[in-house]
């Protein structure tokens, strides 16, 4: 993430967003927002023992005619775009600092009907836990964490893949599971 080379991870959550607009039905010219945490810690130079978080949120807007009519490739470089503004040293520090000037804490509740939020990180290996049962055939996030739109993602069982828990309202995730486009992509 964070240069003009489109992720593999920026790709599939675009695919993801494409999707979910779809499903929900959105009108062509409602706006729609994906947001992606991106951590700061390494570019603070924070020690890993640091307790805090520094995240910021990326976000990637368009109209919804835009993220299904414009094709997955457009969908994916709005999004490595948002996410590039934030991946610098420099920016870092700029971010932060413009916070403490005017500091604020989003309420996700009103940003949530049209829009999708990623936050979750690669370095807690999930598949990785045996308390004795063996392996874990999925994993999720719990109750605490759940709200329309928020997409966890996880490493996947095997090397290399990535796991993805989707949040959506009943009536979306139930066009989502009619969707033969983001069907295909799914890995039973």
């Amino acid at each position: 993430m964070g240069t003009n080379m489109i992720s593999s991870l920026q790709s599939l959550l675009s695919h993801v967003w494409r999707s979910v607009t779809r499903a929900r039905g959105l009108r062509p010219e409602q706006e729609t927002t994906y947001s992606v945490l991106v951590s700061h810690r390494a570019r603070l130079g924070l020690p890993q023992t640091y307790m805090g978080n520094s995240i910021v949120r990326a976000g990637a807007k368009s109209s919804a005619g835009e993220v299904v009519g414009e094709g997955l490739g457009r969908a994916a470089w709005r999004l490595n775009q948002a996410i590039a503004l934030h991946t610098t040293q420099a920016s870092a520090h700029e971010w932060f600092e413009s916070w403490t000037r005017d500091p604020s804490i989003p309420y996700l509740d009103r940003y949530m009907s049209t829009n999708l939020i990623t936050g979750s990180s690669p370095r807690f290996d999930v598949y990785g836990n045996d308390f004795g049962w063996g392996k874990p055939v999925a994993v999720r996030s719990g109750l605490g964490a759940k709200i329309d739109g928020k997409v966890t993602v996880y490493p996947g069982p095997k090397s290399g893949s990535m796991a993805l828990e989707v949040c959506l309202s009943p009536k979306a995730l139930a066009s989502l599971l009619e969707d033969e486009e983001f069907m295909a992509a799914v890995n039973n």
